[in-house]
């Protein structure tokens, strides 16, 4: 099985959740491969390499994505037919991320980019208006203080959804759903081979 893990925006594969993720399967997944792919800041390029790599993987594969890696893993998720975890995710980063625009530096990469319209237009270009019923996963934290929980919970309503209370946007919670996750992942997985 394989896990490809994507990353929000002005983050990176170095980020907390990421590494949370790494460090657990390693522990108790061993035969499970992760890649998280440094994504590039300008939505267009970031989902072409997000893409490249997805479709080069076996049928066995689980897209885990947070915030607007979540965005991505969902469009993703419907162009190659792979189930998907969801992390807070961003349902309209095209208007979310509009105070964004201009110069921008990522902390954990140290990367200087300017995000543009070209940006927030390749955005929402990548929309997926229906999500497939079933195929996502969403967790949610109930004090998310970067995005409205509520919004991806309507978005997504024909899937399987665990919200938790007081949580945040980092979803402390993350290290203890995991395992879960996981095996919600091998089941469907196995299911559809």
């Amino acid at each position: 099985m394989h896990i490809v893990y994507l990353h929000g925006f002005n983050s990176g594969p170095q980020s907390l959740k990421a590494g949370e993720t790494a460090a657990w399967l390693c522990q108790h997944a061993p035969d499970i491969v992760l890649h998280c792919p440094r994504l590039s800041p300008h939505p267009a390029e970031a989902i072409r390499q997000a893409d490249e790599l997805v479709s080069g993987l076996p049928a066995d594969t689980l897209l885990i994505g947070s915030s607007l890696g979540g965005f991505y893993a969902t469009h993703l998720a419907e162009l190659r037919g792979r189930p998907a975890a969801l992390i807070n995710p961003a349902v309209r980063p095209d208007r979310d991320l509009e105070r964004f625009r201009g110069e921008q530096t990522n902390p954990y990469t140290g990367e200087a980019y300017t995000l543009g319209d070209d940006d927030l237009r390749a955005l929402l270009s990548q929309r997926v208006a229906a999500p497939t019923a079933g195929r996502y996963w969403l967790l949610l934290g109930s004090r998310d203080e970067t995005l409205d929980w509520r919004e991806a919970a309507v978005h997504y309503r024909h899937s399987r959804q665990a919200v938790f209370n007081g949580d945040d946007h980092r979803l402390n919670n993350w290290p203890k759903v995991l395992p879960e996750v996981v095996a919600w992942a091998r089941r469907r997985l196995s299911s559809q081979a």
